[in-house]
């Protein structure tokens, strides 16, 4: 009898198959979303806040379209301490905030990569150099002892939003 499977049933095999992957994917959950993982960014900023040898910005006021992607906060051995907080802006572009009591020519080449001056900008009254790179655009201020670099792929408008929003 072993040798007398027929085509019949191999299709009523695969039919058994069928069935329970059909079944599976209907009760597995799809979402539709665009795979952005968002993260909460407030409890490392606060820690940062008090780690910070200067005063260390954060963005108060965005409106819920700002999706916080990417946070770090770091300290060397050397006392040079870097601050990132990376966003998907309303408009889907990348932009964040890089901040950091290191070398200001060092903070701006490596958040503005191959970046060159593009005129500047007031912010909240403030004026803020803007920086044209290969891949990224940025706005730069000095802060006390730190380099505050608002920086990404979006627009200097979205920019100049995220830096007025700093705290």
């Amino acid at each position: 009898m072993r040798g007398r499977q027929t085509v019949r049933d191999m299709v009523l095999s695969m039919a058994a198959i069928g069935v329970v992957v059909a079944v599976g994917y209907a009760f597995l959950p799809h979402d539709g979303g665009d795979g952005v993982h968002v993260v909460d960014y407030r409890s490392s900023l606060a820690s940062a806040k008090r780690a910070a040898p200067y005063p260390l910005l954060g963005p108060e006021g965005l409106s819920d379209k700002w999706r916080a992607t990417s946070v770090e906060y770091k300290q060397d051995a050397k006392g040079t301490a870097t601050w990132h907080l990376g966003f998907v802006t309303p408009s889907g572009d990348y932009a964040a905030i890089e901040q950091s009591n290191g070398s200001r020519d060092q903070v701006i080449a490596d958040a503005v990569s191959g970046g060159q001056p593009d005129g500047n900008a007031s912010v909240d009254g403030k004026e803020w150099e803007r920086y044209q790179g290969s891949r990224y655009r940025g706005l730069t201020v000095q802060t006390g002892s730190a380099t505050t670099v608002v920086t990404g792929s979006a627009s200097y408008q979205e920019l100049s939003e995220l830096a007025q929003a700093l705290k």
